[in-house]
């Protein structure tokens, strides 16, 4: 047997590899316009804002019956003074019950009861943008997940094939008692450096996307501007809320930042790679890899619990309010 042999092998090589790189491109997704945005997107300002609870005096006859956490949020619903002034009138008219009094509180109750109600649909309308965002995110990284997976397998099996042609044509030049070793060594070198770079390719199988996001919810939590253009005002004071007086207890969008920045991704990038992540997860877009996508989906994810846990201090606010006497 003499090189007729390896020009086939040879050949095998070739469309090997280029196989192979075909499948190393970058995709190129088409994404129409986001389902998940509000049809009417309501512009807010910094009148919309709340004044903090720290600066506003609370009548001990309120404090000693609502508890911190239900004041606040009642503040950032804008149901404070109703609130006060509802447990005026009860302890005004505590020993005088009669059917107009009754009357007044039941009115104060269902205003304070409706308003709760509002705010409880309005963050489930947030949350609800943030799941569907989250979702979205999800299924582009599962599809480039999905590619990777598919020239995983067909990279190894063309390393597989490479190794066994080599092994097969090797064993046949050494059963040929004519066949010098120039061949075979040229055979074993060949399939050497064809699984060699099969294997790199296996290694740097990462594909990316371009994705654009110009409604960009995690944005406006890392920038922490005065008023959002994505979250209603009472949930904006909810996540912002400091008490200078208590220095080491942070506000939630702190709380959130500090969550963020403790993925591996970011936390333990070098500075360059850093303030490219930073640009890519807060600005309007850009080059994702599968990895970053799951990453941006986590991060939507635990934006969207620490805004459901207003619920909680609605339902305490709704349990305690009925509780006063």
């Amino acid at each position: 047997m003499n090189l007729h042999y390896i020009g086939p092998f040879l050949s095998f090589i070739i469309l090997s590899i280029i196989c192979s790189c075909s499948t190393t491109k970058n995709l190129q997704l088409q994404f129409g316009k986001s389902s998940c945005t509000p049809q009417r997107s309501r512009q807010f300002s910094e009148r919309d804002i709340p004044k903090p609870l720290y600066n506003i005096d609370i009548d001990t006859a309120l404090s000693s019956r609502i508890s911190f956490s239900s004041l606040n949020v009642a503040n950032a619903i804008g149901i404070l003074d109703l609130l006060s002034d509802y447990v005026t009138e009860i302890k005004l008219h505590r020993n005088q019950q009669n059917f107009a009094n009754k009357l007044t509180l039941f009115e104060m109750h269902l205003k304070m009861s409706q308003r709760i109600d509002r705010a409880s649909l309005e963050v489930s309308s947030v949350t609800s943008e943030l799941d569907c965002e989250e979702e979205k995110i999800a299924q582009i990284a599962d599809y480039l997940n999905g590619k990777e997976g598919e020239n995983e397998t067909r990279l190894t099996a063309a390393a597989i094939a490479t190794g066994a042609a080599g092994a097969i044509i090797s064993e046949i030049l050494l059963n040929n008692n004519n066949q010098g070793n120039h061949n075979l060594e040229t055979i074993g070198i060949a399939s050497g450096i064809t699984e060699a770079t099969l294997g790199l390719m296996i290694l740097l199988n990462k594909k990316k996307t371009d994705f654009s996001h110009p409604r960009n919810a995690l944005r406006e939590i890392w920038e922490g501007r005065d008023v959002s253009e994505i979250f209603p005002p009472f949930i904006w004071y909810y996540l912002n809320y400091y008490d200078p007086n208590k220095p080491n207890d942070l506000s939630i969008r702190n709380q959130i930042i500090e969550r963020w920045m403790s993925f591996k991704q970011i936390g333990s990038a070098n500075s360059k790679k850093k303030h490219q992540l930073i640009g890519l997860y807060f600005g309007n877009g850009g080059r994702y890899s599968t990895e970053q996508l799951y990453n941006r989906a986590n991060m939507y994810d635990q934006l969207e619990s620490y805004i459901k846990l207003i619920k909680q201090d609605l339902t305490l606010l709704a349990i305690e309010l009925e509780k006063i006497k």
